[in-house]
């Protein structure tokens, strides 16, 4: 099979599988083997956690994500990034895999109204901001299928949901409380002002999945709630961005998460945006050779769909957020090195916590851009050669000069 399909698909079946074979050593991983599998009921604290597939979409499978047997501060890390940050990959796939995700059928259409109980109390569960203590019971015993995705973080067995009850009130935030039953509102501009009251992306992103926000409202398979939301909420940073100064030097962030390296140059020019994914050679994806591709978007934003999908939007979040902080605009130009270290897909937030932690870095600045791409090759171990030829937005920063240049 071909790396490149590979990394491109990150196991959406391109190449005509029935299953993806990368995905499927890392079911097998003995370690991870939930002491949940076999039982028809359970009872834990729900992080909050739900999630919704998108297989044989608008007909798809929803519900409660559910840790048998963990008390509310256990649960919670399993859904929070800074939590699983602290953890090495193999905690990260143990400790996520004590997830059961109980699951119902039900039509996208049917989340304003759902004639399904299940799904209505799955709604009321995603609401909370604390974990919600629930009970669960199954058709069948549950399954010992592990799911892994480049999008989505690691989860544990599923079982056809039966019954399922929520034995305490959710803890639900004012402004969630009040923005949910808004149903005039537009969904970005609900998520808009979600964000601008710190509610967390993961809780966002929950609520949108499940069907709780906007005016036409309807279920969302999770993988893609998550890129929508960094989307929206890098677009509405945006305008506030463009109104500010530029920089004044060029400037270098580097940092990273479980083997995704990331070098952040900031160049002072009106914003754009450009990001170069490496994966090398070994990663969870590659196989045996270097793989490398690039997208971007000018001033006026990103019109289509990035080739590189989730991360594409992920990392422009960070950068965007990190501006935000510095009441700053600039061209934004991104290297991410995928190394041999990042062996099982994490999910799509490894992207957006490997930019926030090289946005925390301390600021290295230079008098111009090649003594800053320099200064970047120099930690990065792919040859600047091989990933410099990708760039399509930085031939024209490095080379062509503006009107402040002459001022």
């Amino acid at each position: 099979m071909s790396p490149s399909l590979c990394i491109k698909c990150k196991g959406k079946g391109l190449c005509g599988r029935p299953r993806c074979p990368i995905l499927e050593k890392f079911k097998s991983i003995e370690s991870v083997v939930p002491s949940s599998s076999g039982e028809t009921s359970i009872f834990g604290a729900s992080p909050p956690s739900v999630f919704v597939g998108r297989y044989n979409y608008p007909d798809v499978r929803a519900g409660p994500m559910i840790p048998p047997q963990l008390a509310g501060d256990e649960a919670m890390q399993l859904e929070d990034p800074k939590a699983l940050l602290k953890m090495n990959i193999q905690d990260v796939i143990s400790s996520r895999s004590q997830l059961v995700r109980a699951n119902t059928g039900i039509n996208v259409k049917k989340a304003r109204t759902p004639d399904n109980p299940l799904i209505e109390r799955s709604q009321e569960l995603a609401l909370s901001k604390k974990p919600v203590d629930t009970e669960a019971w199954f058709n069948k015993p549950i399954t010992n299928k592990l799911k892994f995705d480049n999008v989505l973080t690691p989860m544990g067995p599923s079982g056809d949901l039966k019954k399922f009850d929520i034995t305490e009130n959710p803890t639900v935030p004012k402004k969630v409380d009040y923005l949910v039953y808004d149903e005039d509102a537009l969904a970005k501009d609900v998520i808009s002002e979600l964000w601008d009251s710190n509610i967390p992306a993961e809780h966002i992103s929950r609520l949108l999945s499940i069907g709780l926000l906007g005016q036409e409202r309807k279920l969302v398979p999770t993988r893609w709630s998550i890129t929508a939301v960094d989307d929206m909420v890098g677009k509405d940073l945006l305008p506030g961005i463009r109104d500010y100064p530029q920089i004044s030097e060029v400037t270098v962030l580097s940092g990273g998460v479980f083997g995704n390296h990331f070098e952040i140059v900031l160049i002072p020019r009106m914003f754009s945006f450009e990001l170069i994914e490496v994966w090398m050679p070994r990663t969870v994806w590659s196989g045996g050779s270097t793989w490398i591709e690039a997208d971007h978007e000018d001033f006026g934003g990103k019109r289509k769909y990035s080739n590189l999908a989730g991360g594409y939007y992920a990392a422009r979040l960070g950068a965007l957020e990190y501006l935000h902080s510095i009441r700053r605009q600039a061209t934004v130009f991104m290297v991410r090195e995928i190394r041999p270290e990042y062996w099982a897909p994490l999910g799509v937030w490894v992207v957006r916590e490997g930019v926030r932690e090289a946005c925390k870095s301390e600021p290295e600045k230079f008098e111009s851009v090649e003594k800053a791409l320099a200064d970047i090759s120099a930690r990065l171990k792919t040859p600047s050669a091989e990933w410099m030829e990708k760039a399509a937005m930085l031939p024209d920063v490095r080379f062509q000069r503006t009107l402040d240049s002459f001022f």
